[in-house]
């Protein structure tokens, strides 16, 4: 698609081509306004090629054969080990080759133009575009959309900028298994990523800093995972600080942890934290100072005179996951579409705020066993002055889980506030407990009250009986 005349107007300026922004210029676009994005990368973003979609490709075979494994009948069938080949390969293809072909034709269907190049805003509803033919000034009429998401960060430890080591990009592009592969951090990235490379061959081990795996969910759950972890040969060493990092010349990566330990691994990944993107994206053109931008419900950026300015995704830094940048993305867009037509509904729930960023935010970690959460752990809500009780079970004495798996190991919580009667959070783990996540969130975010939710009947034998047996374990 040719980038427009310089000085060219579209309503609304998207910078950022990410699954966020693909989806602001579309809810845009429906509501009767003109959208442009601007993308120096690829249309698609990081979700497409270097994270949701390849990082699940290279996990799936691995728990596919693990599944097998756990079924009798299905187990005496499996013969082999996975295809280390064929497991990149599907990824691959899952990640379209790293060609956005198909997502730009998609743009192109919906009426959305395009812009290749780095784009910055160039002062008041005004974006400058360095294209590989010049700049490009675009206007915008209505709004500009900040939805250029976020980066791999490095912590600030010796040595470890200079070493060469990947981050998720290098890690879900590999072409091949390193021997003996070390991953620095155990956040759901680290998890997913060492897993995955364990399941193609390579010897895996995980340094987390914190006293366990995944500190920002409950407890048992990373529990569940470490005994999972060790099953599959994974070395996980928590409490881990590592004070220096170097490349050697023999390519391999050291690392010298505190105390003077020292572990060498052929590739080390660096999967402890992101950072904004905003190199060059020129907030100081608006009084903005650098780093993440922060947002009202409607996306509207605050401390920017006259609500023109918005940002949507992982630049806010409210939730940086995928499907939480797309419920940004509709609210932004059918926001600006409804200040421009006098319509703006911003009440919590409202058709146009971003409430369940605050209330309802769903995650499925995509390691053996799953873990899948929503809203409030048990310690957050009672952070929050919430009168709370957890109610657990044992999954594995639920009908379809013992169907699921022979000797089926996992674990159900509910997080209850107890002067409501309504669920404010909820904890899965196990295999396949990632397809009960959205029957919970319908509960948080519906505020459903137990004595109502009781009327719900779980069908039998499916592993959503756990919501029966939780509820009878309440009380009810």
């Amino acid at each position: 698609m040719a980038p427009p005349e310089a000085g060219h107007e579209y309503d609304v300026i998207v910078v950022g081509a990410g699954s966020t922004g693909e989806n602001v210029a579309e809810r845009v676009v429906k509501g009767g306004l003109s959208a442009v994005v601007v993308e120096s990368d690829l249309v698609g973003g990081d979700c497409s090629y270097w994270a949701c979609m390849p990082s699940k490709a290279l996990l799936r075979p691995g728990e596919a054969l693990a599944a097998a494994r756990r079924v009798g009948g299905a187990r005496e069938a499996v013969r082999s080990e996975l295809d280390p080949a064929a497991v990149l390969a599907r990824r691959d293809s899952a990640a379209s080759g790293w060609k956005d072909d198909g997502q730009v034709s998609w743009l192109e269907g919906a009426g959305i133009a395009l812009v290749r190049g780095q784009g910055r805003l160039d002062g008041v509803r005004q974006v400058a575009v360095e294209t590989g033919s010049g700049l490009v000034h675009l206007r915008a009429r209505r709004a500009v959309v900040l939805a250029t998401g976020s980066v791999p960060d490095l912590p600030p430890i010796p040595g470890l900028a200079g070493a060469g080591v990947w981050t998720t990009k290098e890690a879900t592009s590999a072409t091949s298994a390193p021997a003996r592969f070390g991953v620095l951090g155990g956040g759901v990235a680290g998890c997913e990523l060492a897993q995955a490379f364990a399941s193609i061959g390579s010897g895996v081990t995980l340094l987390e800093m914190a006293d366990r795996l995944l500190p920002s969910y409950e407890p048992f759950a990373s529990g569940l995972l470490a005994e999972s972890m060790a099953h599959k040969g994974i070395e996980v060493r928590t409490g881990a600080a590592v004070r220096g990092a170097e490349r050697r010349g023999d390519g391999t990566v050291a690392l010298t942890l505190d105390g003077g330990a020292a572990l060498e691994f052929d590739e080390l990944l660096v999967a402890a934290g992101r950072r904004p993107r905003t190199e060059g994206l020129g907030l100081e053109a608006v009084g903005l100072p650098a780093g993440w931008v922060e947002v009202d419900d409607t996306m509207a950026v605050l401390g920017v005179p006259g609500t023109w300015l918005y940002s949507a995704g992982d630049l806010n830094h409210r939730a940086l996951l995928t499907h939480q940048g797309k419920y940004q993305a509709r609210i932004c867009g059918d926001a600006i579409v409804a200040r421009a037509t006098g319509t703006l509904d911003s009440r919590a729930f409202g058709a146009h705020a971003a409430t369940a960023d605050h209330r309802a935010v769903p995650q499925v970690v995509f390691t053996d066993p799953e873990i899948a959460a929503v809203g409030m752990r048990e310690d957050q809500a009672e952070r929050a002055g919430i009168r709370v009780r957890a109610v657990d079970y044992d999954l594995g004495h639920v009908a379809g889980a013992a169907l699921f798996a022979d000797e089926y190991r996992g674990h159900a919580r509910i997080v209850v506030d107890e002067d409501r009667r309504v669920v404010v959070g909820a904890t899965f783990v196990g295999p396949g407990v990632g397809e009960l996540l959205h029957a919970a969130t319908i509960a948080v975010v519906g505020e459903v009250p137990l004595d109502r939710l009781w009327h719900a009947v779980p069908s039998y034998p499916t592993m959503s009986e756990v919501w029966l047996r939780l509820l009878e374990t309440y009380g009810l």
